[in-house]
C-alpha cells in the first residue's frame, strides 16, 4: 500500500477541488508488472447506507485457462460510511472500505478491475482512478451505466465497441461484452491505456457481460451474511 494521499474528512467543495488535482497525477500509459493475479472490486452499502461494504476477489491469471480463472483469495470489509451520497463524489464514499479490504489481502494483484468509472468522470477521477492512485496499481473501471460523455451507437456483437467522448477527449469506450446485451462502459483508471484496458476486459470475459473479476466480486458482495 502506498503512502496516504489525503484525509477523508472533506467538505464537498474541498473534495471536488482535490479530485481535479489528483486527476493530474494519473498515468494514462501502460505501466504494468507481469500479471499473475487480478483483483475484482465491488462496493455496496448496508443499513440504509450507514455501512459501506467492500468485496475484493483475487484470481490467478493463467492465459491457458482464461477466462476460467481460479479464486486465490476473497475478503469483505465493512466500516461506517464516511460521506453521504453526493453525485460525482462517490469515490470518497466508497474507497475507504475498499482500502480496508485490500489491507486484509495476503496476495496483492498486479491489476485491479473495479465496478465503477475510471476517468469517465466529470473531473476524470472515478472510483477506479482514485483507488489506483491510493494503491499505486494499474486499475480499470468497468461500469454498467454512463456517468458522462457521448458516444455513437455500438454494434450488437460481442467485442463491438465505440469511443466515449467528452468534447474532443476520449475518456473511455462503450463495449458490447455479450451479444445483444446492454454494453458496459470501460475506462482506464491509473497506469494503463484505454486499449490495454479493453484487451484485459475481453480476456477476462466468461459467459456473462461482466469480466470474471468484477462478476465474482459482485457475487461475493451479494452474500449479505458473509462476515469475513
Amino acid at each position: 500500500m502506498s503512502a496516504p494521499l489525503h484525509e477523508w474528512n472533506l467538505a464537498p467543495k474541498e473534495a471536488r477541488a482535490l479530485q481535479t488535482e489528483l486527476a493530474k497525477r494519473l498515468e494514462m500509459t501502460d505501466r504494468l508488472a507481469p500479471v499473475t493475479h487480478i483483483a475484482g472490486v465491488d462496493i455496496g452499502f448496508e443499513e440504509r447506507g450507514e455501512i459501506t461494504r467492500a468485496a475484493v476477489v483475487v484470481l490467478k491469471w493463467d492465459p491457458a485457462t482464461a477466462p476460467d480463472l481460479s479464486v486465490v483469495e476473497q475478503v469483505i470489509h465493512r466500516e461506517p460510511t464516511r460521506m453521504p451520497y453526493i453525485p460525482g463524489l462517490l469515490s470518497f464514499r466508497e474507497i475507504p472500505a475498499a482500502l480496508g479490504a485490500f489491507e486484509k489481502l495476503s496476495v496483492m494483484p498486479e491489476l485491479v478491475m473495479v465496478d465503477g468509472q475510471g476517468i469517465a468522470h466529470p473531473r476524470r477521477l472515478g472510483v477506479a482512478a482514485h483507488l489506483g492512485l491510493w494503491l499505486d496499481l494499474p486499475t480499470i473501471g468497468i461500469a454498467k451505466s454512463r456517468l458522462c460523455g457521448q458516444h455513437a451507437e455500438v454494434g450488437e456483437q460481442r467485442g463491438d465497441r465505440v469511443p466515449l467522448y467528452a468534447g474532443q477527449e476520449t475518456i473511455g469506450a462503450v463495449l458490447r461484452s455479450r451479444t445483444k446485451v446492454k454494453p458496459v462502459y470501460v475506462s482506464p483508471g491509473h497506469r494503463i491505456t484505454l486499449e490495454t484496458s479493453l484487451e484485459w476486459v475481453m480476456r477476462c470475459l466468461g459467459r456473462t457481460k461482466l469480466p470474471e473479476p468484477t462478476r465474482l466480486a459482485d457475487r461475493l458482495a451479494s452474500r449479505r451474511d458473509q462476515r469475513r
